[in-house]
């Protein structure tokens, strides 16, 4: 009830800025349902997805923390309904609940545990690897019989999806192509079927 008092709905449609870079950052964002993306942009205009935000995702609270303005810009993919939590509500619960601040801390390190593999997936990993490791997230059946097809939706466009990749949209384009013509995925816009989840595991390509 404390915490509902400084909450408010956020209804956005799609295209919608939710804040710009340099924007004072006044509390944290969490997404009830609809899609939206945390991006950066270069002095030349180009824009770099870093996070597909999805339902049930919370954003904003690194920064917040930080007392700073945002360092990223935040748009929503889909029309979606948001809550915005005020930072003084957060800060005056974490001075008088624990365990407020032990989940806050746990959803920071989740954070920064999934900033690290994004870096060593850029580094160390190939594009194809990159794309079949995207494509193995989106599974909700992860641990079931792996040698079953299954079928994913992209929850986003193509060209974010790279840009979240680090790939352009041209690269990722060839190597779905690649692992289409490799028998390992079928391709019909955003839906893509995969014959055999286990092969598409062990593919070096």
């Amino acid at each position: 009830e404390r915490i509902a008092t400084g909450t408010r709905r956020v209804y956005a449609q799609k295209g919608e800025t939710l804040f710009r870079r340099g924007d004072p950052c006044e509390g944290f964002w969490i997404l009830l349902y609809g899609q939206a993306k945390l991006f950066a942009t270069s002095p030349q205009g180009m824009e770099k997805v870093i996070e597909i935000v999805g339902p049930g995702m919370t954003f904003g609270e690194a920064i917040m923390f930080f007392e700073s303005p945002y360092i990223v810009g935040a748009q929503t993919l889909a029309d979606s309904l948001l809550l915005h939590v005020s930072k003084s509500t957060v800060f005056a619960e974490l001075e008088s609940n624990p365990g407020f601040a032990r989940k806050m801390l746990a959803g920071l390190s989740r954070r920064l545990h999934g900033l690290i593999k994004d870096v060593e997936s850029y580094s160390m990993r190939s594009g194809a690897e990159r794309v079949i490791g995207y494509l193995m997230r989106i599974d909700s059946n992860e641990g079931e019989d792996e040698s079953a097809e299954l079928v994913l939706t992209l929850p986003a466009s193509k060209v974010t999806i790279a840009s979240r990749l680090n790939l352009t949209p041209e690269h990722f384009s060839r190597i779905l192509h690649d692992l289409s013509a490799a028998g390992l995925i079928e391709v019909n816009g955003r839906t893509i079927r995969v014959p055999d989840v286990q092969r598409l595991r062990n593919f070096q390509g």
